[in-house]
């Protein structure tokens, strides 16, 4: 089915869909890191860690224990490893298929030092972060890295992927006596660079979720701990799919509102302090120019893509299947989803461009 003839057959409304704050309830705990000056909380949002770090280029295996190790410099990773090596004092290695992103990180850090495998980093660094792209992904890495791991290590993965494979990756580590989490994000690319992601963590236990959380706060603001491994996938997973349905939604109503005569500023002005606000319409909205420092604002280039939008909207209906769930409007941002990431010039594109195909009404059938 083409999209032209999706979205006149399916009806998708807007609504008051609030996505990055849905997580959350009541502070409860503070960040115990000595370097996260105002400290980072486990449950609504605070200041995140202020301190910096200049890293020794030296890393011998005695400084294993403090060395960080982080794989997957793509759109979000890049990021959020260059926040690591801002506020941490912590050594860090890098490693990435991408030769040139690792080149333009060291460069860009000349303390912090490239790693030739995940196995090397996984030798040198007893705390590991992964983001990366799909659950395949994650089970290669995780694989080349598991005879280098010990109870010492620390492994965290912040990819988005399905909660069965997480917990079966948490399982495999955990039976070398290391410890697994699963830490997936929300805040897309500028709470990556900004450094004010929410982390949503599955930890074996409350014990081990409150010794990985001060790391996390170099990269976010928001540290919540969700329950056991695999329960940080289950809350992204929900989180996602609403931000899928609020981008939709959020579209829809810039686009009527638009071709009704308002101005796209006012209107998103209006929307952003009324019962329509989310994060799709105050910090990501669609509409060209509304935001210059979001997508939309750059025709849609970076951000993140349609296809990974598809893919995590995949993850979700497979879970909602097995749960016995059935999500209307989650099904059809799959849909929708799914058609934007196989159709040309779109497949790439900021998941915001789901305007465009509403805007200009036309699309490869």
């Amino acid at each position: 089915m083409s999209l032209s003839v999706l979205f006149r057959t399916l009806s998708v409304r807007p609504s008051q869909l609030c996505v990055s704050r849905a997580v959350g309830g009541q502070c409860k705990s503070h960040c115990s890191n000595h370097q996260c000056r105002s400290g980072c909380c486990t449950h609504k949002c605070t200041p995140a860690c202020t301190s910096h770090r200049l890293f020794s280029t030296a890393l011998p295996n005695a400084n294993r224990s403090k060395t960080v190790g982080f794989i997957g410099l793509g759109q979000m990773g890049y990021g959020m490893a260059n926040n690591l090596a801002t506020k941490s004092i912590d050594p860090l290695l890098v490693y990435d298929v991408n030769q040139d992103a690792v080149q333009k990180f060291i460069e860009t850090h000349p303390n912090a030092r490239a790693a030739s495998s995940p196995g090397d980093i996984a030798e040198q660094a007893a705390t590991v972060i992964t983001m990366l792209p799909e659950s395949s992904h994650v089970e290669s890495v995780y694989k080349a890295m598991r005879d280098a791991v010990d109870k010492d290590s620390i492994l965290v993965d912040s990819s988005t992927i399905d909660a069965d494979v997480s917990r079966r990756v948490a399982a495999d580590i955990m039976s070398k006596n290391a410890t697994a989490f699963d830490a997936p994000v929300s805040g897309g690319t500028l709470g990556a660079n900004a450094g004010t992601l929410t982390f949503m963590v599955g930890a074996p236990s409350l014990e081990s979720f409150e010794k990985v959380k001060p790391v996390l706060c170099h990269m976010g603001h928001n540290v919540v701990y969700c329950g056991c491994n695999g329960s940080g996938q289950v809350a992204k997973l929900c989180n996602n799919m609403l931000l899928g349905i609020s981008m939709i939604g959020v579209s829809e109503a810039m686009l009527l509102g638009t071709r009704l005569g308002m101005d796209a500023h006012l209107l998103a002005s209006i929307l952003n302090t009324s019962t329509g606000r989310c994060w799709s319409s105050d910090t990501y909205n669609p509409h060209p120019g509304v935001i210059p420092t979001a997508p939309s604002g750059k025709d849609y280039k970076g951000g993140f893509s349609n296809k990974l939008m598809a893919k995590d909207l995949r993850i979700a209906m497979k879970a909602a299947k097995d749960a016995s769930a059935d999500p209307v409007l989650g099904t059809v941002a799959a849909q929708i989803y799914n058609q934007l990431s196989v159709t040309k010039d779109f497949d790439s594109l900021d998941f915001s461009s789901v305007y465009k195909v509403y805007f200009k009404n036309k699309i490869d059938r």
